[in-house]
């Protein structure tokens, strides 16, 4: 129908994809192109194969000068916890694959420079297309982003905004794909969300929107091409919902929506210094996952009261070499005194099977999660697992410190840990090094045998900590990242929940402190179901602690008990779902 103008009514379509960052925001599209997949290809002289390799040369001392530039930018505007993923990508482009494989390439076939960085992209991301954990495999990201911020350099263009104004009411930036350097640029050219075709939830990119608070959702697989310039769009980052071309209805709902959200937000700052405790008096612990010391800003303004998982993976990921001891007791004792006397949960590095050795030689393994990994990993490197126990022990006089290890599954993976932390102390012991108090270790229930045979991990450890989002995919044999099998991965199944009320109950018949750190802990609509499982310890990202908090304080556990009994009870879906409806009402 036209409008009143004559002019065709634009059409107005819903995209879904994966919201990494909550929000809604309203705004015009702005698209980003980047850099086109294809390259020209064509075959130069011989004489001509030193030059061409110098040009390769600049273009990938261009690509470091701009991203130094924007990580020097980063750390004097205020938002240096995105300085790390800054120094990945200037470190990948040291790597062989950037720094000389190229190269080689235009020596050996002579071919144009771009030609032969596209060859070497296509074999990289060939080789982490095989890979199942999630999080390595979106490693690919970074790889394919530098590479293509070094084709812009050879093609004399640069990944950045257009220098056009931006609407007063901002605008959403719509791509195929953005490296977290593209984000931190657009973000200075208001740009209040941003959508893209590729991408997961654990990508640097939905980290880093994350930490700047920007609304955002990814996988949409078709943005770019559907949506035009300038076109109206609704972001709903917290229901991964795109509405292009809202009609008038819509826009009004999602502007109340807006409007309510803004005043929420403002209303549940209030609780930042309550105390957490039930309306009957049960009081319960709100703690804090991070990934990076410099998450710590954002764990002080949640009122967080301890952090229950500092992921330490992220100081040894993306790097050729593995950080020493003195560098990651830097980044523990940094978190520890930041936290000024809170408690602090390290956990040891929880690696997959296909994270690269010192000298390059990749384990490879059919099944990844099922392999060499987290605490494997660990005893299987005992240097290295020597390292960060030495590093974390010496952090620990500068506060209160507690050592998580992550999927233990059996007695002589307890053992042996153990074991290791007790060496590294006595190591520190002989060298005169001065330590506090014995360090609490704890271990990951993760496995569904460590939560069927919880008996022998009671009586060893000192504490246990819930991660939900392995005990699901394992209790189910379901990889939420494989998008055909994702809708089955599915928290409120009577298995995962009979293993997690078990594991609760078990460890508050023996006094043995148990805390939830999956995202479970952090969705509200689950907030009074692990109430009423008995869970009085709680950690999560940052960004859902208070309307946890807000939830805690208006659930009476008394109350909640007798439907969460019959929760556990239920089989069926449907009756299920109505019964968590009535829990939340």
């Amino acid at each position: 129908m036209p409008d009143s103008r004559g002019a065709p009514s634009p059409i107005c379509f819903t995209m879904h994809g994966i919201g990494v960052s909550d929000g809604i925001a309203i705004g015009h599209a702005h698209l980003f192109a980047g850099m086109s997949a294809e390259v020209d290809h064509y075959t130069i002289a011989a004489g001509d194969v030193a030059r061409e390799q110098r040009r390769y040369d600049r273009a990938v001392k261009e690509a470091r000068e701009e991203l130094e530039e924007i990580a020097e930018s980063v750390r004097h505007g205020g938002a240096t916890e995105l300085d790390a993923f800054m120094r990945v990508h200037i470190m990948l482009l040291d790597d062989p694959a950037f720094a000389e494989a190229p190269r080689e390439r235009i020596r050996a076939e002579r071919c144009n420079a771009e030609w032969a960085l596209r060859q070497e992209l296509d074999d990289l991301l060939g080789q982490f297309g095989e890979v199942t954990d999630p999080y390595l495999r979106e490693r690919a990201d970074d790889v394919r982003q530098v590479a293509e911020r070094v084709l812009a350099a050879l093609a004399g263009t640069q990944r950045r905004v257009p220098a056009k104004p931006m609407r007063e009411d901002g605008s959403i930036l719509v791509a195929r794909d953005l490296s977290p350097a593209d984000v931190i640029l657009f973000k200075r050219h208001r740009f209040t969300a941003f959508v893209t075709d590729l991408g997961g939830a654990t990508s640097h990119t939905a980290i880093v929107a994350r930490s700047l608070d920007i609304p955002a959702i990814v996988a949409l697989h078709h943005a770019r091409s559907l949506i035009r310039e300038d076109e109206l769009i609704i972001v709903d980052g917290t229901q991964g919902v795109v509405i292009v071309n809202p009609g008038r209805q819509v826009l009004a709902e999602y502007r109340l929506k807006q409007n309510e959200a803004r005043l929420e937000r403002d209303k549940l700052k209030r609780l930042r210094t309550a105390p957490a405790a039930t309306l009957d008096g049960t009081p319960v612990q709100l703690w804090a996952n991070i990934e990076l010391p410099s998450d710590i800003d954002a764990v002080k303004a949640s009122g967080a009261t301890g952090i229950g998982l500092f992921r330490s993976e992220f100081l040894f990921m993306n790097r050729r070499d593995l950080p020493d001891e003195d560098e990651q007791y830097e980044a523990y004792r940094d978190v520890v005194e930041g936290m000024k006397g809170f408690p602090v949960t390290i956990r040891t590095v929880d690696i997959g099977a296909d994270k690269p050795t010192e000298d390059g030689d990749p384990y490879t393994a059919v099944n990844p999660a099922l392999g060499l990994r987290a605490i494997r990993w660990c005893l299987a490197e005992p240097a290295v697992f020597n390292t960060q126990l030495r590093a974390i022990l010496r952090a620990s006089r500068h506060g209160r410190v507690q050592i998580l290890i992550p999927m233990l599954a059996t007695w002589q993976e307890i053992t042996q840990a153990l074991a290791a932390v007790a060496l590294a102390r006595s190591q520190l012991e002989r060298e005169g090094v001065k330590l506090h108090g014995p360090v609490p270790v704890g271990g990951m229930i993760e496995v569904p045998a460590a939560a069927i045979a919880l008996p022998m991990f009671i009586r060893k450890l000192d504490f246990l900590s819930v991660g939900t989002n392995d005990l699901i995919q394992y209790t189910l044999a379901i990889d939420r990242a494989d998008d055909k099998v994702a809708h089955l991965y599915d928290p409120l199944h009577p298995a995962v929940l009979a293993l997690i009320a078990s594991v609760i109950r078990t460890a508050q018949q023996h006094a043995k402190p148990v805390a939830v750190c999956g995202e479970m802990a952090g969705d509200v609509r689950l907030t009074r179901l692990l109430l009423g499982f008995g869970l009085r310890h709680f950690s999560m990202h940052p960004a859902h602690l208070l309307a946890v908090k807000q939830r805690v304080l208006k659930t009476s556990v008394a109350e909640v008990g007798p439907i969460v009994s019959r929760i556990l009870k239920a089989d069926d879906p449907e009756k299920l779902q109505a019964l968590m409806e009535k829990l939340n009402a």
